[in-house]
């Protein structure tokens, strides 16, 4: 993690599944300097940018809670670490009581609920089939697992064998938790909420391409980024979207997957099948009050399809832009809710 000073972003950030900052150095000296902290975590990588005048006491106390409140998502809810919270819980035997964290319940709780509201799409419980696929923490040489096997992993997946009580979670079944589709999210929380505790007011945070921010850029103008246009050989841009408190997150099959006998296998499992995603859509962005659940919707119509996913975003009035492969190329389907974040191009 490192510092820098006087830096003014003035370009948009490009948003995909591997995001990429555009910091354009600027020389301004009645505006807020301007301040960056960037490093490793969740087995990718974090940026936030913050603008403000800050002694270097001030800038150190904000960089160790920042990479605090980091660590402390990543030591509870990583399937990575054996010694995490959520390790715990996958060993812990069936029908026991166990007592978690309140920041993993409040994860689990909205994951649950996003569960609900996408009829299993989006499903916590996945673990087993994702390690199975050589996804997860267990990897194995690239190769399709034979129908036996899938089915097996699957009889474990169903996020309605977790009950939480409180902070109690208790499974029915021998359900292996994986949270990576909403811990993300719940770290870029945990970074805005520790610079709202130290009286930061302008900042954009991304974490492993979510994306949290809070107010503006010097001079009132919105954060800006762009999403990444789905193709896995170049990087370039869709559409440039506008906010300014608010969180992004944006799901994709495009880069994270691997090939065997000429097929292609997405990253993203559907839970209701045990088997990659095959449909056509490629690009899922979320805008949403926190980033937690703008990544855990992303998910969700991910695996749902662009007419499910989208006949989601319509009944739940959720902010959503899809990209869609046809054989004319990319078709993009914007939710009403997500318009007024559309920078116009005209």
């Amino acid at each position: 993690m490192r510092q820098a000073s006087t830096r003014k972003p003035t370009g948009p950030i490009l948003l995909g599944l591997a995001l990429l900052l555009l910091i354009v150095l600027t020389a301004c000296d009645r505006e807020p300097e301007s301040y960056r902290l960037e490093g490793p975590i969740f087995g990718t990588g974090f940026h936030v940018t913050f603008f403000g005048d800050y002694d270097d006491d001030q800038l150190a106390r904000i960089e160790n809670r920042v990479k605090a409140s980091l660590d402390r998502v990543d030591n509870l809810m990583s399937t990575y670490k054996p010694d995490s919270e959520l390790s715990k819980f996958n060993r812990a035997p069936v029908g026991e009581p166990f007592d978690l964290s309140p920041e993993t319940a409040e994860v689990v709780r909205e994951a649950i609920r996003i569960g609900e509201m996408s009829h299993g799409a989006l499903d916590v419980t996945v673990g087993a089939v994702v390690n199975l696929w050589g996804f997860g923490p267990d990897k194995h040489p690239d190769r399709v697992p034979g129908d036996a096997a899938i089915a097996d992993a699957l009889a474990d997946v169903d996020y309605r064998a977790l009950n939480l009580d409180g902070d109690t979670l208790t499974k029915t079944k021998p359900v292996y938790v994986d949270l990576s589709s909403i811990a993300k999210g719940y770290g870029a929380d945990a970074v805005a909420r520790s610079l709202d505790d130290l009286g930061v007011t302008s900042y954009l945070i991304e974490v492993g391409g979510e994306i949290r921010s809070r107010g503006t850029k010097p001079g009132g103008e919105p954060w800006r980024v762009a999403v990444e246009k789905p193709v896995s050989n170049e990087r370039s841009v869709q559409r440039i979207i506008e906010f300014d408190d608010a969180a992004v997150a944006t799901s994709g099959d495009y880069r994270n997957y691997f090939e065997d006998d000429g097929h292609r296998y997405s990253h993203t499992i559907d839970p209701r099948t045990g088997r990659p995603i095959t449909h056509h859509l490629v690009s899922v962005t979320v805008i949403a009050d926190d980033c937690m659940t703008a990544d855990g919707l992303a998910t969700a119509i991910e695996v749902l399809g662009p007419d499910a996913g989208f006949d989601m975003a319509r009944r739940e009035n959720l902010a959503v832009y899809l990209v869609v492969k046809t054989p004319q190329g990319f078709e993009t389907r914007t939710s009403k809710a997500f318009e007024d974040f559309l920078q116009d191009t005209d």
